[in-house]
This record gives structure tokens, sequence and C-alpha cells, in this order.
């Protein structure tokens, strides 16, 4: 699907009810971590750890932390036990991320306050890594992102959980609002607001089905993250890569990555 349109997503709006917003980030976290989402990416991250002598992911934009649980779990798998994860965003989702923190024991932790993903404070190291957020940026303020960690000397990931293919904008409509619908009342941590909004008054998942279509319309494809990374880096300092890398069962995750090429 090569169609790309910039339409809003309700979760970007900064008057959007933060309510509303936790319980849309909840869903995105449990379907990520419970269908194994960025699993794929996981030698990607591994290798990016590695030639850039980091332990630490610094996730921007983590929302509620979709998926983070899962990929390092597979880091540590994959041979760095030593990984850990600090998850930071404009919007700090404490709730979900002190959960997650409980979880595993302090490897995944949170910076409190908000985190703008353009200008990221020098006292936060690490390979940055954006997961399901980066189409949210427009072209200028993508570019703007991955200059920042160019300008920063710092490596940087940029993953999508889809592949921009008409069949999920199906899902995104049907079978997903469904298994929204039924697995809601198993999220944790629980909220009493979280079942008001998505059975009594159904604005989540009304919200969910608009904001996953729009993501998928507005999502760049290999080549576009490619130029974007080519302006970002005009003097070629780094080693960049983009594509898609699929799981065995179907879906596929677009990527870029790029570290300093010195390493």
């Amino acid at each position: 699907m090569k169609l790309r349109l910039r339409l809003f997503e309700f979760e970007d709006l900064p008057w959007f009810p933060a309510v509303v917003r936790a319980g849309m980030m909840d869903y995105l976290r449990f379907m990520i971590s419970a269908l194994g989402t960025y699993r794929p990416i996981v030698p990607l991250l591994a290798e990016g750890l590695r030639r850039t002598g980091q332990t630490q992911l610094l996730e921007l934009g983590a929302g509620a932390g979709g998926g983070t649980e899962t990929v390092w779990r597979a880091l540590c798998a994959a041979g760095l036990p030593e990984a850990t994860v600090v998850l930071t965003d404009l919007y700090p989702q404490p709730a979900a991320w002190a959960d997650v923190a409980a979880r595993t024991a302090g490897a995944i932790r949170a910076e409190p306050g908000p985190v703008d993903a353009l200008a990221v404070p020098e006292h936060l190291p690490g390979l940055r890594v954006i997961f399901s957020a980066f189409h949210h940026f427009p072209p200028a303020a993508a570019e703007a992102l991955l200059r920042d960690a160019v300008r920063a000397g710092r490596g940087i990931g940029v993953f999508e959980g889809a592949g921009k293919h008409w069949w999920e904008l199906l899902l995104a409509w049907t079978a997903l609002p469904v298994a929204q619908l039924l697995l809601t009342p198993f999220f944790r941590p629980f909220r009493l607001s979280r079942l008001v909004f998505t059975y009594l008054v159904p604005v989540i998942p009304l919200c969910t089905i608009w904001d996953g279509t729009v993501s998928l319309l507005r999502l760049y494809a290999p080549a576009e993250l490619l130029a974007l990374a080519a302006r970002a880096d005009p003097a070629g300092r780094y080693a960049w890569q983009a594509g898609k890398k699929r799981h065995w069962w179907g879906p596929e995750v677009t990527y870029l990555v790029g570290w300093p090429a010195s390493n």
C-alpha cells in the first residue's frame, strides 16, 4: 500500500483526555506483548547495542511500554543478560511503567518527567529506540528526531509493527476491535475507567479504530525512512539500513536502524 495520508490521531491531541489515552495505550501494550510483535527485530537491537558499546535501550515515545518487556526478555535470551531499558514519553504513563518495572525487577525503568524525542536530554544515554510511534512525527519532525540522535552520537532504531498492507486495515476494522472488547477485562493494572470508557461509553475502542487506521496510513516506507536519514545525516557519519522483518506467522515490522559508521 503506497498511499500515505497525514490525518490526525486522537492520542496526539494535547486536549485529549488522559484517561482515554491511557486506556488506548493499555490495549496496544497488551496486544503487542501478546503477539510478540517486535520479536523479529531483536537481532537488529542486539547488533546495535554491540556496535555502539551500550547495554541500555532508551525508548522514546514509549506510551504504556507496549512490547518492551517481550523485547527485553528476548535480548536477555539472545546473550545480553545485562540489557536494560529506560522508558520515556512526552506524556508519561507512571502506572503502566511501575507495573512493568516491578515485573522486571527494575531492568525496565522509567524517566518520570516528560521527554521530547526531538531534544533528548544529555543525561539519558543508550541506544535510542522508538516502537510504534515514529509515524506520529511529520517529515520535518521525524528528520529532527533522527538528527538529534546523530548530533548526540547515539545509535537509533525506528520500528513500526506493520508492513502497511490493505489487509492490515481490514484487521483494524474487524478482528482487532472484537479482540479489544473481549480482552479489556484482563488488562493490567486494573482501571475502572477503562471498563467505563470501553463498554458504557465506548470512546476507547472507537478512538482506537480511528487511530489504528490513521497510523497505517501515516507509516513511512523503508525508502522514505532512508531518505529522512540521509537528510538528518548529510555528512554520512552513520551507517543506515531500512527494510522489513517478517514474523513466522505472517505480519511484518518496518524498521530503520543507524549508528556511527566508525563503530
